[in-house]
C-alpha cells in the first residue's frame, strides 16, 4: 500500500470528489480526516468509509478553524503528512452582473482558504521535520478564461500560481506541493452549475451538461474516481521528485 502509515487531511471531503479521495487514500493505507464545514455530513462520510476515517470540522474561511483542524489531526494521529485542498465554491455570471458578494465568497474559499490551509499544513510539516505532500485542486478553468466564469476562472488560476510559488518555497523542507486540474466532473454539484448556465444561456435543464460531456475528447464527463489515481500518486513516494506542477486530469479537454 503506497500510503501506509500516512495521516491525511482532505478539505471539503464530506461528499463528491473529496470523499472519493478519502476512499482511495484509505484503500492505500492512510488515515484520513474528513474535514468539512458541515460536521454532520463529515461524520456520515467517515462512518460510511469505515476504519481510518474520522470527521473534523473545518471552515477554510476562518483561521482559527484551520488551526484547530490541523491540531485535531495531530492530536488524533500524531502527525500530518498529506493535505488535499479540495474545498471550493462555484458561481457564474456575465461580467456586467458579477457582484462583490460572489467575488468575495469565491476568493475567500478558493484562494485564501487554499493559501492559509496550505500555510498551516506547511508549518506543521516543517515542525515534524519529515517533509510532506500538499495537493491543491485547480481546474481546467484556471488554464483559460470562460465568458461567464470570470471569477471562478481567476480563483483557479490563482491556485495554479500559488502551487508554483509554494512548491518552490517548501521543497527545501521536503514538502512537495503540486496540483490537479480536473475538467468537467459529474456529480451533485453539477445540478447547480447546469441551472446557472441554463439561466444565463437560455438553455433547457440538463442541456449544458450534455454539451460539455459531448465536448470531452474522451467521450464523457469525468467522474470523481477518475481523479483518485493522480491524488494517490502525488501523495506517494513515487512523486518525491515532482515539484510545483499542475496535472490535467480532464479527458483531453486541455493540453499543456
Amino acid at each position: 500500500m503506497r500510503l501506509a502509515g500516512k495521516n491525511a487531511l482532505i478539505t471539503g471531503a464530506g461528499r463528491g470528489i473529496g470523499k472519493a479521495f478519502a476512499k482511495a487514500y484509505l484503500a492505500e493505507g492512510a488515515t484520513v480526516a474528513i474535514a468539512d464545514i458541515n460536521l454532520e455530513v463529515a461524520k456520515a462520510a467517515a462512518l460510511e468509509l469505515g476504519d481510518g476515517a474520522y470527521a473534523v470540522h473545518l471552515d477554510v474561511r476562518d483561521q482559527g478553524s484551520i488551526d484547530k483542524a490541523v491540531a485535531a489531526v495531530v492530536a488524533a494521529r500524531g502527525s500530518l503528512d498529506i493535505v488535499i485542498n479540495n474545498a471550493a465554491l462555484f458561481d457564474l455570471a456575465p461580467i456586467t452582473e458579477i457582484t462583490r458578494d460572489s467575488y468575495d465568497r469565491l476568493f475567500s474559499v478558493n484562494v485564501a482558504g487554499t493559501l492559509f490551509m496550505m500555510q498551516a499544513a506547511a508549518k506543521q510539516m516543517i515542525a515534524q521535520g519529515k517533509g510532506g505532500k500538499i495537493i491543491n485542486m485547480a481546474s481546467q478553468a484556471g488554464r483559460r478564461g470562460e465568458a461567464l466564469v470570470a471569477v471562478y476562472c481567476a480563483t483557479k488560476a490563482a491556485v495554479i500560481s500559488m502551487t508554483q510559488s509554494a512548491g518552490l518555497n517548501l521543497i527545501e523542507h521536503g514538502i512537495n506541493v503540486n496540483a490537479i486540474a480536473p475538467g468537467v466532473v459529474d456529480g451533485e454539484h453539477w445540478d447547480g452549475v447546469d441551472a446557472l448556465f441554463a439561466k444565463h444561456e437560455g438553455l433547457k435543464p440538463g442541456q449544458k451538461k450534455e454539451q460539455v460531456g459531448a465536448a470531452v475528447p474522451y467521450g464523457r464527463m469525468g467522474r470523481a474516481e477518475d481523479l483518485t489515481g493522480m491524488a494517490v500518486f502525488l501523495a506517494s513516494d513515487d512523486a518525491d521528485y515532482i515539484v510545483a506542477q499542475t496535472y490535467n486530469v480532464d479527458g483531453g479537454n486541455w493540453m499543456s
